[in-house]
């Protein structure tokens, strides 16, 4: 309960205009609304457990104290970062007497994520006997942060980051709270939302600080950007916008927008993410997803590791765009990805099969008695250095794993594969295109 004193103290803008009914919660009519998940939870005044997840300043504990208040739950805040144990039995211990007296807990556990494995175990008995409704808030992808049995119990939520409309309107209230407008220009008022980038309570908190001071003219973009600290990229390098931004760049490349893959690139590296990462997602690229369309894509990218390591940042890093710009545009095919799949289940399937014995080597008598290298054909000795013969083991059905593209540099290798194709065709119906091996045509080659 807070004292009289406590209730007179000053409050953060950002906190005086919290949310005090679901109606006045923006961006998130997906969840909120009339036909939205938590809205007929509302309306049926009934809860589940579960995890919203969302980046900051979306509203996860705004909502979940509105949904307590909604349910007439009890409700239990406790952050991940400051409790332990300890405090967890106490809220346990105070959700069963309120349970005996037919009455329910709401627990709210802001940064469930930073809970480790056996913590989050502990929810599992309460949440599973109804002792507490578990709401648990997180900026991290879910499915890498919390254990499965407790996912399992859950229903999981995600909550949308405020767009330009909405960041508006949270702009409108802050004027409307302190009785006069912001003092920055139209251009200066885009410049605080993109500071923000989609955060609630931080443009909430930029405003409360542009409403110190008393400019002779309102702030342009400049302006705003020289009286408020610039926020940095939220990007952790070992977490969720880690991935979500690699997998962007993938994206863009495969989809050859060259502008699309520079714009993600330029956010990791403003971002702070270490170069020599990007490049490796690079060659991965090159012939994952270029492959034989383009056998220059994986020197470009490999190119690109070596000028970066010899120049370093930031003249190096545009090694890395010309590499980023190189693959984009390239001729696309995963012809060489699906081949190595294809080949490496049929190779799990068939390991103990022995290769033919013509195309195995007999260093010992006893190995030539058996019939090593009896009948081997020296591809070079024939008039298309192409002999044709079997390279499966015995007994498979020769299977085909490489289906070059009819883009750039594929076409050609598929005019090679049908012409190899047709020769073979056309040996097993004429039988062998020479006769027998050519002695010492092995030790040629090493073969």
């Amino acid at each position: 309960m807070s004292s009289l004193f406590e209730a007179n103290a000053p409050r953060p803008l950002a906190d005086r205009l919290r949310p005090k009914t679901m109606a006045e919660v923006l961006g998130q009519d997906h969840l909120l609304g009339r036909d939205g998940p938590l809205g007929r939870m509302v309306a049926d005044k009934r809860l589940v457990s579960m995890i919203l997840w969302g980046p900051p300043g979306s509203g996860k504990t705004t909502v979940a104290r509105l949904l307590a208040d909604a349910t007439e739950f009890a409700f239990e805040p406790i952050s991940a970062v400051f409790s332990g144990v300890a405090d967890l039995r106490k809220i346990f211990a105070a959700a069963r007497e309120r349970r005996a007296m037919g009455a329910g807990t709401l627990l709210f556990v802001d940064e469930i994520h930073r809970f480790n494995r056996a913590q989050q175990d502990g929810f599992l008995p309460v949440v599973e006997d109804g002792t507490v409704v578990l709401i648990g808030a997180t900026t991290e992808n879910p499915s890498f942060e919390l254990i499965g049995a407790l996912l399992s119990r859950c229903q999981v939520f995600v909550l949308a980051s405020l767009d330009g409309a909405v960041l508006d309107v949270l702009l409108d209230r802050a004027e409307a709270e302190m009785g006069r407008p912001l003092p920055v220009s139209a251009d200066g008022r885009e410049a605080l939302k993109a500071m923000a980038d989609g955060d609630g309570r931080y443009v909430l908190n930029l405003a409360e600080e542009l409403f110190t001071l008393t400019p002779e003219q309102r702030l342009d973009a400049a302006g705003v950007a020289e009286a408020v600290q610039k926020r940095a990229p939220l990007y952790d390098k070992s977490q969720d916008g880690h991935y979500n931004l690699i997998s962007a760049l993938h994206k863009s490349l495969r989809g050859s927008d060259a502008d699309g893959a520079l714009y993600w690139l330029a956010r990791m590296l403003v971002a702070g993410e270490e170069p020599l990462y990007i490049v490796r997602r690079l060659v991965r690229f090159a012939s994952e997803d270029v492959g034989l369309a383009d056998p220059g894509a994986l020197t470009q990218a490999l190119a690109a590791k070596d000028a970066y390591d010899f120049l370093g940042s930031p003249e190096g890093e545009l090694a890395i765009v010309q590499a980023v710009l190189y693959l984009a545009t390239a001729p696309k095919s995963n012809a060489a990805y699906t081949a190595e799949k294809k080949a490496m289940g049929l190779a799990r399937e068939t390991g103990a099969l022995m290769p033919p014995k013509h195309i195995l080597n007999a260093p010992t008598r006893l190995m030539s008695e058996l019939g090593y290298g009896a009948g081997y054909t020296y591809d070079h000795g024939t008039a298309d250095a192409f002999s044709g013969q079997n390279y499966f083991p015995d007994g498979m059905a020769r299977p085909t794993f490489y289906q070059p593209s009819a883009r750039g540099f594929e076409k050609e290798l598929a005019k090679r594969l049908e012409t190899w194709a047709r020769l073979r065709a056309e040996g097993a119906q004429q039988g062998d295109r020479v006769g027998p091996a050519q002695e010492g045509a092995e030790g040629e080659d090493g073969g």
